[in-house]
């Protein structure tokens, strides 16, 4: 939990000095290492893995269509990338901490 509290305001933190493209990518970014992490130390099996980043593969496909679709991410798009990106955490998690080794 104490964890969860520091990871969202190191987020908070980065959203407030980064510009909100560079906040979207960025994200994806650690979530990413978050899985590459995961499968390093085996807490992560090769299906969990692969799961979980065709959920980022999903996201970042959906974000390209909002950029494509004209002037950037409107607010409503860019919280639905958040929510989206707020669930692939808490799968990342939960895969990770469900007791499944490699």
């Amino acid at each position: 939990m104490m964890k969860q509290i520091i990871a969202a305001g190191l987020a908070a933190a980065t959203m407030l000095a980064a510009p909100a493209y560079a906040r979207v990518n960025a994200r994806q970014h650690h979530q990413q290492d978050r899985i590459g992490q995961g499968v390093r130390s085996g807490e992560l099996t090769r299906r969990e893995a692969r799961g979980l980043e065709q959920q980022q593969m999903r996201i970042a496909r959906s974000e390209a269509r909002m950029r494509a679709s004209g002037g950037g991410l409107s607010p409503a798009e860019r919280s639905r990338l958040a929510y989206r990106q707020d669930r692939a955490s808490v799968n990342i998690y939960q895969q990770k901490h469900d007791g499944q080794v490699r």
